[in-house]
């Protein structure tokens, strides 16, 4: 009796550990067999986000069968407590334990917004502002001039703020080490005085070749006290860099004065009038050799450069006259 006993519970044991056994063995394969999903699939996982929802939201997606398959495999393996939140692009097929496997490691999709050279603060806010997936408000805004130009990469859920702080940290890093290994001899008496005046080379051309060459012009103009006679510094005292002008300078502009405008005022103005980029601002470190004084448009995208007033009043006139036949 007492061995029927034995060998009946002994039985019992066996199938158990077998069911078992079995039950994992299947537990196991469903969580790394290939996922319904065809094609890759980008999901959102929100801060904060429970277990459950987030099993929600990949069973409504179509990329895993079961929710509760999902949430079992995450609580044995311990994954529900390192998953992360943000933006995930999820493979193909990929298993249970794939996907689990992406949202752990916290590799979020890359997103990036780029700010162009010669941008005034608050049209790069505008460009933050509108990054879609960066959250919150906008921060205040920085000093005119302080926003590295570049194209910056960021995850869904970060904020603006961050997003804005980072864009002042490059510029400082960008201008400090620039400033350190400046050209000896410069009228210029500080980084902000560096970072002024490469603004200024900026917005008074775009080709990289001549850069330099107006920066020498600007310089020598410095070192004799003569007025920088810079177009947009006008402007940029007629908007103040909140938006573009959007007519042609007339000689009233030209005459009225603002802290600004370099027709007006002796040497710097007090702010920039834009965000340099590193070109503009290497130029004004490392300005060519010139003893140039006078530039204009030569009707070609660049300039025309004079060393005598008599030799610029020629180029204006051939520029003029490019001018009326354009019209």
């Amino acid at each position: 009796m007492i061995r029927r006993l034995f060998l009946t519970v002994l039985f019992l044991i066996v199938v158990a550990a077998v069911a078992a056994g079995g039950g994992w063995l299947w537990f196991s394969k469903q969580i790394s067999r290939d996922g319904p999903h065809a094609m890759d699939e980008v999901v959102l996982i929100p801060p904060g986000s429970h277990i459950q929802a987030i099993a929600t939201t990949l069973v409504e997606r179509g990329i895993i069968r079961s929710d509760l398959l999902f949430r079992l495999a995450s609580r044995l393996s311990k994954a529900d407590r390192a998953l992360k939140s943000g933006e995930f692009r999820i493979p193909a097929r990929a298993s249970v334990t794939g996907v689990l496997d992406v949202l752990t490691r916290g590799e979020t999709v890359a997103r990036t917004f780029t700010i162009p050279e010669g941008l005034t603060v608050a049209e790069a806010l505008e460009i933050v502002a509108k990054a879609d997936g960066l959250m919150g408000p906008l921060p205040a805004p920085p000093d005119e001039g302080r926003l590295l130009p570049e194209t910056y990469r960021y995850a869904y859920y970060d904020t603006k703020v961050q997003a804005v702080r980072r864009m002042e940290q490059a510029m400082d890093a960008a201008l400090a080490k620039a400033w350190a290994g400046r050209d000896e001899g410069l009228p210029l008496n500080s980084l902000t005085e560096a970072l002024i005046l490469a603004s200024i080379v900026e917005k008074e051309t775009g080709v990289k070749a001549e850069r330099a060459r107006v920066a020498g012009v600007f310089l020598n103009r410095l070192r004799k006290g003569m007025k920088l006679q810079s177009d947009p510094t006008v402007i940029y005292g007629i908007t103040e860099g909140k938006a573009p002008l959007g007519r042609d300078l007339t000689r009233a502009d030209l005459d009225t004065p603002t802290p600004w405008n370099t027709y007006a005022v002796k040497g710097l103005p007090p702010t920039p009038i834009a965000n340099p980029g590193l070109a503009a601002i290497d130029a004004v470190l490392h300005p060519e050799a010139t003893k140039d004084l006078y530039f204009v448009a030569d009707g070609t995208g660049g300039h025309a450069f004079a060393e005598t007033l008599q030799g610029h009043n020629r180029n204006v006139a051939k520029w003029r006259k490019i001018q009326r036949n354009g019209k």
